[in-house]
């Protein structure tokens, strides 16, 4: 059976800014996309800027008004999540939504983070909880306005 993507109305998100993990394929370049589409910055953190910058070609060949940038992301380390959320802290601009879709599922055999934690658990949730947890302020600016 054939995949079909679903029709989800979507508000106007002019002057919103969008931060969605993973956003290089799968669910989270759909994702990006239609909040770019919507009128959504979308922020695009990656771990493989290759696949991130095709990423980006694909959403701009469908909505070519969308504005996107990319970011360097490992959530499988925990200084690499730091340094996002530095840089995303030190622009000062409130986040209005934030997905973490980005994830490692099975791997093969046991892999650890460059922290020592079991690599999905480190990497799905542990990064994931940093990454909201250096966001934070500028997650309650963006649910201000």
């Amino acid at each position: 059976m054939a995949r079909t993507r679903p029709d989800i109305t979507v508000p106007d998100l002019s002057g919103k800014l969008a931060v969605v993990t993973g956003a290089s394929d799968g669910v989270g370049l759909v994702l990006a996309g239609r909040l770019a589409a919507a009128g959504a910055e979308v922020v695009m953190p990656v771990r493989n800027r290759h696949k991130g910058e095709a990423a980006i070609a694909e959403v701009k060949r469908q909505h070519p008004q969308a504005v996107l940038s990319l970011r360097d992301l490992d959530l499988s380390s925990l200084s690499s999540v730091a340094a996002l959320g530095a840089a995303l802290v030190a622009e000062n601009r409130p986040i209005h939504i934030l997905v973490n879709n980005a994830g490692v599922m099975t791997p093969p055999d046991r892999q650890t983070t460059a922290d020592g934690f079991e690599l999905q658990f480190g990497s799905n949730h542990l990064g994931h909880f940093a990454l909201v947890s250096h966001l934070l302020p500028l997650l309650r600016a963006g649910a201000r306005g």
